[in-house]
Order: structure tokens, then sequence, then C-alpha cells
């Protein structure tokens, strides 16, 4: 935040704010006029900031970008600058429940990608006059806003959540956020235009927030779908783990694995989104298997064990009309695939299996093995460690182990395939929960359950 007040006050130095924005009260454009007018646009941009969208992330999104470039593009950087500063306070703020650092830094995040843009549309307004070029201007200059607070905003986020700026920068969410530059960036432009028309005048501006208004309850029913789809594909996936009182909540478990190993290999949001996706509704097969089947507390026979394999091929056509769904299919039909080419559906072999579906494994394999079954006691995580790296190269990608041996999964646990690994405290807040039947490692081996 210091940052913010020191450029603002360096740039209110160098730029007075410019008398477009004056809102005269008498007729004449006094300092009196200026700051009516940079009040006005400080109420409607708390208007706009009011009803901010909740991502998953925990960031807010508000549709204030249009007041706050209409500002702009009238009383230059600093007036932006200081509408910015007071005008972008939501309730949280407001009733203390974010801490001061927390709200400095929100504001900073929007203070200096105002200034920004007020510079970058003073240099480019004076290379041609006329309304369309103001236009193009506006557009590149509210582009510069949205990227600088876009960067700073994932920086926060990073900083709170420990995840990469390239995972929050490609999420669905906010790859969505540029759809709103386009109806944004033009609105507040005509808002400044209306604003300053003779006979048209401050009221007009209000007009605005109808547009506005739809825009934010159009993200918000974005946000809402990808929300309510989220939750559907959860029930369903807790409906197939409850046919088995033993696998309650391994879907959901299997998930934060994957999702912590993809992390740690630096895999893209969308495919993140996958493994999330694809963690809860790898087993949805088994919907198609019975009960004499899947419950069967002994070891299956040939044909027990044929209809049991079957389940990917099953979960993928169940899921492949679902066309949102598409990247998740490879994910669920080869989750059972072996890295030596032993395993099913297609028996693909290394990099032949999809790079998803070989973390999907590792992350099944070792909820499973940390598991109570009604017929052995769940593992420890130092021994289902073992089992990973004893069948690393033979059914699991020696490299998902590796990331996986980094994540909280595997910590205090001591890794068999590295003497230099200390045993990194933390293990029993993850692993030690219910069990699922899983096609383990080879016969004998701990990890060999019934699937």
């Amino acid at each position: 935040m210091g940052a913010a007040l020191l450029a603002l006050l360096i740039t209110s130095r160098v730029i007075p704010v410019n008398d477009t924005i004056a809102l005269p009260i008498d007729g004449s454009t006094g300092p009196l006029d200026v700051f009516a007018g940079i009040l006005f646009w400080t109420v409607v941009t708390l208007l706009a900031s009011a009803l901010p969208v909740q991502l998953n992330s925990g960031v807010q999104v508000a549709v204030s970008t249009a007041p706050l470039m209409a500002a702009t593009l009238l009383g230059g950087p600093t007036a932006g600058a200081l509408v910015a500063l007071f005008g972008t306070f939501d309730s949280r703020e407001v009733k203390g429940r974010v801490a001061w650092y927390g709200t400095a830094a929100n504001h900073a995040a929007i203070v200096l990608p105002v200034i920004a843009a007020g510079l970058v549309l003073g240099y480019l307004r004076g290379m041609a006059p006329g309304l369309l070029w103001e236009l193009v201007s506006a557009l590149v200059a509210t582009l510069a806003y949205f990227i600088l607070n876009l960067a700073l905003v994932s920086l926060i986020v990073v900083f709170r959540g420990g995840h990469s700026m390239r995972e929050f920068w490609t999420r669905a969410e906010t790859t969505n956020l540029w759809a709103n530059l386009l109806t944004l960036a033009p609105l507040g432009w005509l808002m400044a235009r209306m604003y300053e028309t003779p006979g048209a005048g401050w009221w007009t501006t209000l007009l605005f927030g109808v547009p506005l208004f739809t825009t934010r309850v159009a993200y918000q029913r974005f946000v809402e779908m990808r929300e309510m789809f989220t939750q559907t594909i959860g029930a369903l996936a807790e409906a197939v783990d409850k046919r088995d009182p033993y696998t309650s909540k391994h879907s959901q478990r299997v998930r934060l694995i994957s999702v912590d190993i993809g992390r740690e290999m630096r895999v893209s949001a969308p495919e993140l989104e996958a493994l999330e996706w694809g963690g809860l509704l790898h087993d949805v097969g088994k919907i198609g298997v019975p009960d004499s089947v899947l419950l069967k507390q002994g070891k299956l026979t040939r044909e027990e064990r044929m209809i049991m394999n079957a389940h990917p091929v099953l979960g993928a056509q169940i899921i492949g009309p679902v066309d949102r769904l598409a990247a998740e299919l490879p994910v669920i039909r080869h989750h059972h695939e072996w890295y030596n080419g032993s395993g099913y559906p297609d028996r693909l072999i290394g990099d032949e299996i999809p790079r998803l579906a070989r973390i999907l494994h590792v992350a099944d394999a070792f909820e499973a093995m940390t598991a109570d079954r009604p017929y052995r006691k769940a593992l420890s995580g130092e021994q289902a460690l073992s089992e990973l790296r004893k069948f690393a190269g033979v059914q699991f990608d020696p490299e998902v182990v590796d990331a996986f041996v980094k994540t909280t999964w595997a910590a205090d646990t001591r890794d068999p395939g590295r003497s230099d690994l200390r045993p990194i405290p933390l293990l029993g807040a993850h692993a030690a929960r219910t069990a699922h039947q899983f096609d383990g490692p080879a016969p004998g081996s701990p990890a060999a359950d019934p699937a």
C-alpha cells in the first residue's frame, strides 16, 4: 500500500486532476466542483463494488472497472487513483472482517493499475484526435489496468495459498474475466462521454447501472453453475463410494491427493481441474458392478475379476456423453493402466498412458493402501510409500512417485527411494482414513487388494 500511496503522491504532483471531471454546482468549474466530481465517481464506484462475486480461490470480482476507467478518462490518473483508493471498499473491509494489511493489499492492487492505465491513456490520446481513437485508447488502457491488477492479485493469492501464478492465471474462472473486459471497457468510455455531454450530464451515467448489474449477475451465474456442476459430481462420487461402507469419502481423498501431486508436477489449471473432477469420478463405473462382486470380502474369482476390471471402461461410457467432462475421460478410463503395460483396460505402456491417469493411479493406490479393509488393517504411510517405490517403473510412473513424496500426504514418512530425505513432520491429518478396494501392485504385495 505504501507503494500505491507514493505513486499517487508523485502522480498528483506531476499530473494534476483534469477539470473535465468537475461536477458543476454553481455553473463554475472551481476546486469544489472538481472535488464534487471525484466524490460522485467514488460513490458510483462504491455502488459497483458493493456486490462482488466470490470465486472459489477466495478472490472477489466486482464490476467497478467501468466507473474507475470513466473517472480516469475524465480526470486523469490522479483522479482515477483517488476514486480507486476510496471507492473500492467492500462490506467485509468496512465491518473489519479483513485484516488491515489485507485491505491495504487489496487497494494497492487497484490503485497502482489505475495509475498505470491513466498514464497509458494519456500517452495514447495525445497521438491522434477523434472519438474513435479515444475509444481505442480507452480499450488499451483498460487492458493495461486489467493485466496489472490480475498480476498483483495473483501474487496475493500465491502468497496466501501457495498456489502458482500459472495456475491462477489459467483457471477457468480467471480466463472468463477477460470476457468482462470486452463489456466493461467500452461501458466505462460511454459513461465518461455521457457525463461530459451538454444536455446529458451526471444523472445519465446512473442509467448505466442496469448493464453493470446485468454483467455482475451474468458472472455470478457463471460461478454458480460451475459450483453446482462440481457439487453434482461430488454427490455422484459419494453415491458410488457409499455402496461400500469401507469406501466412504474415498473419491474425495483421491481427488485431494491427485491435485496435490499435480501441483508438484506443475500441471496447468485445466489439468488440475481434470484431476479434481477425474478423481471424484474415477470409480463411477462401479455403478454397474453387482454388489456380490463389489462387496465381496474374499478373493475374487477370475470371472468376478473380469467384471470388476471393466469399471474404467464403463465409467468412461457413463461420462462420455457429457461434453464438459471430455478432459476427464482419459483419466477415468486409464487410471488402472500399469507403467510396464500389464494393466487394464488397454495395456498402455509408459508415456502412452495419459499423464493425469498416471497421477491418479498413484493417488488411488496410496489412499487404498492407507485405509482399512474388512480383511486387513491399513498400512502405515511409510509402508505404503515403500510399496509405491517398490513398484515404481512397474506399476507406477517413477516421476509421479517422486512428486508424491514432496506432498504433505507423504509427510512423516521415510522415503526408501532417497537416502537423503529426512522424515517430514505431518502425516496423520491426511492418510489414516477409511478404505477402498483397489487393484494394487503385484499379487502378494500389501497393495494387491481386489478392485
